[in-house]
């Protein structure tokens, strides 16, 4: 991968944690005011594509930074990632799936 790529893509990852990460925030917050919106939160099972030691670090300290979602155990054979989720939904893992592991799978596949 060229320079000029890789750093594209370096960018884009950044991008996209910033902006999960203020998203979470006012998720964060609004639950903090309103204790009402306190939704399910739930264990859930992430299916893995990254296999580098280092995409599964960066995936799973990019979650744990994220307000509202801790990364929690990678199973042995390195192919699930465990995470609480505060306000699980039916689509907590296809948004971990399509933002974060998509986007560290680009720079460190």
């Amino acid at each position: 991968m060229s320079p000029l790529r890789s750093t594209v893509r370096w960018v884009a990852l950044t991008g996209l944690f910033l902006r999960e990460l203020a998203m979470s925030v006012q998720d964060v917050i609004r639950t903090v005011i309103d204790p009402r919106r306190v939704g399910h939160s739930a264990i859930v099972a992430v299916p893995l594509d990254v296999r580098s030691d280092a995409g599964i670090s960066l995936l799973a300290n990019m979650i744990t930074l994220t307000p509202g979602t801790t990364s929690l155990h990678v199973s042995d054979d390195r192919r699930v990632l465990y995470v609480h989720v505060m306000n699980a939904s039916d689509q907590t893992v296809r948004m971990i799936k399509d933002g974060f592991e998509r986007s560290v799978r680009e720079v460190l596949p």
